[in-house]
């Protein structure tokens, strides 16, 4: 497990979630290309023998935590949850269903951010994004017109145009569910909407994509 996922984060404070929840979720795994920025700013903790990053778990939990916070200032219907990949889908739904965000999954058509002409043009004032790698669409288009884009990063993922960046898996399906989950119930908790101690009605299980459905 190592010395760092035993530890209380630089605050002092317990986990958000046990670091056994973590583990299992493979929330710190990475991959095996390697970010110059993340390793800069002590994201990966460590490089297994196969060559996987593996992340600082102190750090997503902290950055979970201020990335909940920045949400948590925004008017909810105005704050855009995007993803093509078939993971983060339900992930997505069921966090925009408790923080009352705008959910889009499936491939973004052009012009959604910067076109006010378009039919499907969404007004916006904070992206969030669950891989610049497939959603790069959407980054571009939030570039273009000055909205802010909060993002989950893998060691292989282009941190261009992001402005805070949640390093984590973003591939799997447990990490997904589990991140999503625990931003909800932080970003609730921000608004005083729960308790500090309180929990979401649901497990973080109810956001993960049953076994052998991708959508």
């Amino acid at each position: 497990m190592g010395e760092e996922s035993k530890k209380p984060n630089q605050q002092g404070e317990e986990y958000l979630v046990p670091v056994e929840r973590y583990m299992a979720a493979a929330v710190r795994l990475g991959a095996r290309v390697s970010n110059g920025y993340l390793q800069r700013r002590g994201f990966i903790f460590t490089v297994r023998p196969d060559g996987l990053r593996i992340f600082n778990l102190k750090r997503i939990d902290e950055r979970i935590r201020i990335a909940a916070k920045m949400i948590a200032r925004y008017n909810p219907s105005r704050v855009m949850v995007h993803s093509t990949k078939p993971y983060a889908s339900r992930p997505i739904q069921m966090f925009c269903k408790f923080v009352g965000c705008l959910p889009v999954t499936g491939r973004l058509i052009p012009g959604t951010l910067t076109n006010p002409y378009l039919s499907h043009h969404i007004d916006i004032d904070l992206l969030m994004v669950a891989d610049p790698k497939t959603d790069f669409q959407a980054i571009n288009e939030a570039s273009l017109t000055g909205i802010p884009v909060i993002a989950l990063v893998d060691t292989d993922s282009d941190i261009t145009f992001i402005d805070f960046a949640i390093p984590c898996n973003n591939k799997g399906r447990n990490s997904l569910a589990l991140i999503f989950w625990l931003l909800a119930r932080q970003v609730l908790r921000e608004r005083g909407e729960l308790k500090p101690d309180e929990d979401l009605p649901v497990s973080w299980e109810e956001f993960r994509v049953p076994v052998g459905q991708s959508q």
